[in-house]
């Protein structure tokens, strides 16, 4: 699939053991279901270029205590490019995807558990220049210099360790400008986001608007970049969308700087402050800050070295360490030939004494890849604790996935 850059799903099927089966609707899913079509296909009717693409996934996994710990599944992503020119300088262009998958977990000997998903995946439309870009409807926005860990995933929730790198979109309206000497500036608009996103505890109000905006700049053989946002929590929902903390909506202000420089290797940095003035909490500052490394070491093939260690603090007062967390993050890349990849990631969190390990190989043909992995991690997921994940790597155990991209 190309890259691309929850508004509700209009449709989500799902299904489980004991079976209970259902097809359930709003407004704003209906609504995206009847403008949909409207929106990729009235402004490119007569669109100079067409593409469907997409990807069919199956998988097979084993959490290392036998048949009652495995799961099978599979998932299917089909997704319509359109892109047409216009007059003067000015280009439309157009995505509608869709993202269904089912699996099948065998939890014990006398039970099972059947899930599945059925809703849009990305529908946005595009209207840019060779400087200007102005995209509405669910998309993916994601921006930083941090690749393991990292404070600025704000409206994705990406994990490193995923093969597909899938993520849920947001509904909005993104405004970037680039400037000639490679600045660029974004200004974002959402609603009717309530799912989770990135670091999340707490789900935003869907019927607030969120906004928000980015400043990056050049600065020697790098740049430097400033991002804000502001949201209104949803205090109904809750911690993870479990534990409701009362009624109505608190608002919260995140101010984050980053940077990226090569020096010989490649350096970065993210740096994060949040702050939610709730009134029975005494932690109403959250910081989070990420220094990272990467260099490329010239044995065989060239072994590509990833690092970064990530602090978190939340207390009373901006920058103050109440409670604190940090984790160490280390990541390898080894390419055999043209065919066969293989990548190791270690994660490993000080306060806890646990260790993440992570191990993928990859075999790629022209359509094909496929991957087999095997993962050795805690139970319960301090890191990537808000994605939900039909194949999530918890616990001990191996995995196949096969790719097929059409």
């Amino acid at each position: 699939m190309k890259p691309d850059n929850h508004i509700k799903p209009f449709a989500v099927c799902r299904y489980d053991k004991p079976m209970r089966r259902g097809i359930y609707f709003s407004l704003p899913v209906f609504g995206t279901l009847l403008l949909a079509p409207l929106l990729i296909m009235g402004p490119m009717a007569r669109a100079q270029h067409i593409d469907l693409q997409g990807q069919i996934v199956t998988w097979a996994l084993n959490n290392g205590e036998g048949a009652k710990h495995s799961q099978v599944g599979a998932r299917f992503i089909p997704a319509l490019y359109a892109e047409k020119a216009l007059s003067g300088k000015w280009g439309i262009s157009a995505e509608a995807s869709l993202h269904a998958y089912g699996f099948h977990t065998f939890a014990g000997w006398n039970r099972e558990n059947r899930d599945g998903d059925f809703k849009p995946y990305r529908c946005w439309l595009r209207l840019s220049t060779a400087q200007l870009e102005a995209r509405i409807g669910l998309q993916k926005i994601n921006f930083g210099s941090a690749t393991l860990l990292r404070p600025l995933m704000w409206f994705d929730r990406i994990d490193p360790r995923d093969p597909l790198q899938l993520t849920d979109g947001v509904y909005g309206l993104l405004l970037r400008y680039y400037f000639l000497n490679n600045a660029n500036i974004w200004v974002w608009g959402l609603y009717g986001n309530d799912a989770l996103k990135g670091w999340d505890v707490i789900a935003g109000d869907a019927d607030r608007v969120e906004y928000g905006g980015r400043l990056q700049w050049p600065l020697a053989t790098g740049e430097i970049g400033f991002s804000f946002h502001h949201r209104r929590m949803d205090l109904q929902k809750g911690l993870l969308q479990t534990l409701p903390l009362g009624s109505g909506s608190a608002p919260e202000n995140r101010f984050a700087l980053d940077g990226k420089w090569d020096l010989g290797i490649g350096c970065w940095f993210e740096a994060v402050l949040i702050h939610h003035p709730l009134q029975w909490s005494q932690l109403s500052y959250q910081n989070m800050v990420t220094f990272g490394a990467d260099y490329t070491v010239g044995l065989g093939n060239g072994i590509q070295i990833i690092t970064e260690y990530l602090l978190l603090t939340t207390g009373a007062e901006p920058f103050e360490a109440a409670e604190r967390l940090s984790f160490s993050a280390l990541s390898a890349n080894y390419p055999f030939g043209l065919l066969d990849w293989l990548g190791a990631m270690v994660y490993h969190d000080w306060k806890h004494h646990d260790w993440y390990r992570f191990v993928n190989w990859t075999r790629t043909y022209d359509r094909c890849k496929l991957n087999l992995m095997a993962y050795w991690n805690p139970e319960q997921f301090l890191l990537y604790q808000n994605r939900a994940s039909a194949n999530a790597f918890n616990g001990k155990g191996v995995q196949w996935m096969i790719i097929f991209n059409f």
